[in-house]
């Protein structure tokens, strides 16, 4: 029995070896969307797709999961969209155009006022959606009324290139310019652990690199060190492992914690473990970890001075919620790091720091194998490009999801 669970190991060894050699690597730039400023629209190019993958990845729309029909249980979950700024074809005239995912139609919707804005006078054109008559290729997303194909209502092609990046921006999970004649988006599906789980920053948000300058996440790489705190409190730096999270294009809503003396301001998603104390504060020993959408105004996190070699508590004197674009959520040894001068964890889901980074100690330990082995280029620095949410992190959700269920994780 001894040479089955050998051979059992050295299999789930060589699964973890083999991410962590590919590694993950830097984004494609600062996408971090900053409250006063909107950067100008990159028309897409035909047949070109973002994310730059396959539709049905992780880092996209996600695998299909089989084909909807009126009469399956799964026909609840869509719903009609009667937004009168949307255009529907229905060529068949049953309304079949209209049906489709609450994140389907949260995305069109947000799609149809940007069209507005951009073209007044023009609406946004849906001339397919939900497939009930087989017209598309096997395991399309149609199908499960998650893709849609649009236009403009004035049918000009020369705005297809910027509607796609106006769709882009609405929060589609995957957008291509598959035809002259039209554009097609899909989402993930409702149930996906990808949109339910996860804890990030935006990209512009920085971190301070162990010789003191500042780096946007966009920015940040695989073997860079950045400032965290030891068990001590003291400032100290921390290697970024890889990415549990990246994806330059997703639409997400972060909470916004301003602070004061020091003024620190901090956008994290609702999930995502701060450390932080109702009560006023003596000692780093008096923050706990709690989820980021739990702090509240009166609240101490803790901030770093610059210069300083320890935290100090700041006073919570703001807090709100806003949208950007792009979510980044490096891993580092310790399981911590400082944003934007506040102490974080790496960690989401799951309000317990500890539990969390035990959770993760495969990964520490393998990328510590890695490190020893003599690898070469992307392969030892984790550089080669990856989208979306880690293979282990997407695993350990979907376990915790199995075992504790919705009501023992934030979603």
């Amino acid at each position: 029995m001894a040479w089955p669970r050998l051979a059992l190991l050295g299999l789930c060894w060589a699964s973890c070896l083999l991410p962590l050699a590919l590694g993950c690597g830097p984004g494609r730039g600062p996408v971090g969307q900053k409250p006063h400023y909107r950067r100008p629209l990159t028309a897409l190019q035909y047949k070109q797709s973002v994310p730059d993958v396959a539709e049905q990845t992780l880092g996209a729309s996600g695998k299909a999961e089989g084909k909807i029909s009126r009469d399956s249980e799964r026909f609840k979950d869509l719903v009609p969209n009667y937004n009168p700024d949307i255009i529907f074809k229905d060529e068949e005239n049953t309304g079949a155009d209209r049906l489709m995912t609450e994140r389907c139609k949260d995305r069109v919707n947000t799609l149809a006022i940007a069209v507005m804005n951009k073209w007044p006078g023009v609406r946004l054109r849906v001339t397919e959606g939900w497939d009930e008559d087989g017209h598309h290729p096997p395991h399309s997303l149609h199908y499960e009324g998650r893709a849609l194909d649009i236009t403009t209502s004035d049918r000009d092609r020369k705005k297809y290139g910027v509607l796609a990046s106006l769709a882009v921006e609405a929060g589609f999970d995957w957008v291509y310019y598959e035809s002259k004649a039209h554009i097609h988006v899909s989402v993930k599906a409702d149930n996906s652990v990808a949109i339910h789980a996860g804890g990030c920053f935006p990209g512009d948000a920085a971190v301070t690199l162990q010789g003191g300058e500042k780096k946007n996440l966009s920015e940040l790489h695989c073997g860079d060190f950045v400032l965290t705190v030891d068990q001590s409190g003291r400032v100290t730096p921390s290697e970024v492992l890889l990415f549990l999270d990246r994806d330059q294009h997703r639409r997400t809503t972060f909470v916004t914690i301003e602070t004061d003396r020091p003024a620190r301001r901090l956008l994290l998603t609702p999930a995502h473990l701060i450390f932080a104390t109702r009560d006023p504060a003596n000692s780093t020993a008096d923050f706990s970890p709690m989820f980021a959408s739990h702090v509240r105004v009166g609240d101490s996190v803790l901030a770093h001075h610059a210069g300083g070699p320890w935290l100090r508590p700041a006073r919570v004197i703001r807090v709100w919620q806003q949208e950007a674009i792009g979510v980044y959520a490096p891993l580092t040894s310790h399981g911590t790091l400082l944003v934007n001068g506040v102490l974080a964890s790496c960690y989401a889901m799951l309000e317990s720091h500890h539990w969390a980074h035990r959770a993760f100690a495969p990964l520490r330990l393998v990328h510590g194998l890695v490190s020893l082995l003599p690898l070469k280029g992307e392969a030892r620095n984790c550089s080669a490009q990856e989208t979306g949410m880690h293979w282990y992190s997407q695993f350990l959700y979907q376990l915790a999801w199995g075992l504790l269920g919705r009501d023992g994780l934030r979603s």
